[in-house]
């Protein structure tokens, strides 16, 4: 009889876990809609926006042409927008498992996801403007008639920022996941050489094939490793200054 109440409240849990789970992925769903049909009414001056950052008219072969720009943009302001949404609503879901302490701990890292997701962002926006479109125009040299098609454009531009825009979350979630016990900073320290070198290939693959373009994009995306791994270790030091308290308060 125990056995069979243990089953039902099994189930009974993993039900209300699901079913959270999907309120959450709803709200997360509406406010992406939103946030959607907010890009599609203002997308034409962002892309005014980017248009005016460029030394050239952008051209369309086709008429999907001109609805898939529309859409992306749309898309790129429902991603951005959305994703403190999505943050606050994952934090929700694992709220309950989480300690009072580890609860004041980690709601702060929210708005800092959001924060480091535009600067990502803005960073690869400048390194692909300042850097990497100049360069790879300088390759023309007048052999060429430039036409720049709006699809081939955005589809590259995007291939070389969103990484960035990823990449630099690495420094909340170092510090989130370090808060919760999965990950230590010296974990990170002896794994250093292997995200180095991952990191590297990153900056190869958004980059053009020019060494110094590859340096400046590697070295900033090493530091912020370096600065993960800084803020990882202030959390785990926190944490065990807290943990030690708690076990000296419990012995007296």
């Amino acid at each position: 009889m125990s056995d069979n109440q243990s089953m039902e409240e099994k189930e009974m849990n993993l039900t209300g876990h699901l079913s959270e789970l999907r309120n959450r992925i709803i709200v997360t769903a509406i406010f992406f809609i939103l946030f959607f049909i907010g890009g599609l009414v203002f997308s034409k001056e962002i892309y005014i926006f980017f248009q005016n950052d460029i030394p050239f008219k952008l051209t369309v072969i086709s008429p999907g042409e001109i609805i898939w720009i529309h859409f992306t943009l749309a898309a790129v302001v429902a991603i951005v927008g959305t994703l403190p949404i999505f943050a606050l609503q994952v934090w929700l879901f694992v709220k309950p498992g989480l300690t009072q302490k580890e609860q004041k701990a980690t709601i702060a890292y929210i708005p800092a996801v959001f924060f480091l997701f535009i600067g990502g962002l803005v960073f690869g926006y400048f390194m692909f403007i300042k850097l990497i479109l100049p360069f790879l125009l300088s390759l023309n040299d007048g052999m060429f008639n430039q036409m720049f098609t709006v699809d081939k454009y955005f589809r590259f531009l995007l291939r070389v920022t969103l990484p960035f825009a990823v990449l630099f979350e690495v420094p909340v979630i170092a510090m989130f996941l370090t808060a919760l016990g999965v990950l230590t900073p010296q974990f990170m320290r002896r794994t250093r050489k292997y995200a180095y070198f991952i990191l590297v290939i990153i900056s190869t693959i958004v980059t053009p094939p020019d060494f110094i373009v590859q340096l400046v994009v590697a070295v900033p995306l090493i530091l912020l490793y370096e600065i993960s791994i800084n803020l990882a270790a202030f959390v785990y030091r926190k944490k065990q200054r807290k943990h030690e308290a708690f076990m000296s308060e419990s012995e007296s």
